[in-house]
């Protein structure tokens, strides 16, 4: 490392040096998952999977956990219905990130989340939305 005066390295330099180490090594931590912002990506979600009886989609109110294609007052697609799936951490994410892949013949009309984080947030906000 340089030094600026008296063999002292930059605090910028060792800020740098010690993050590339801690990811060398491995000892990093992940984010964690904020439901805040996991709500406002919902948002999304919510303009066809609400509470209203003639929603497009079913609800998705206690969906962590539950059985693809089990609610009784939802008219599911052929595809969700023999999907076979309880939606948990590793479903959802799949879901999510592309619906189609992970359902093939599914018949919700998007495309899925980019941005793995977008996804942990939404994830995380869905276990809560009991």
């Amino acid at each position: 490392m340089r030094s600026t005066k008296a063999g002292v390295a930059p605090a910028g330099l060792i800020i740098i040096a010690l993050g590339g180490t801690a990811a060398l090594l491995g000892t990093g931590t992940a984010q964690a998952a904020d439901v805040e912002h996991g709500k406002v990506v919902f948002q999304t979600c919510a303009a066809c999977h609400s509470e209203k009886p003639d929603a497009i989609g079913p609800s998705l109110r206690g969906v962590y956990g539950r059985k693809s294609g089990s609610l009784d007052n939802f008219r599911y697609s052929n595809a969700m219905l023999r999907a076979n799936l309880v939606w948990d951490e590793a479903n959802l994410r799949a879901y999510l990130k592309d619906p189609q892949a992970k359902v093939k013949g599914n018949r919700m009309p998007f495309a899925g989340l980019s941005d793995p984080k977008d996804i942990d947030d939404v994830i995380a906000f869905l276990k809560q939305y009991k």
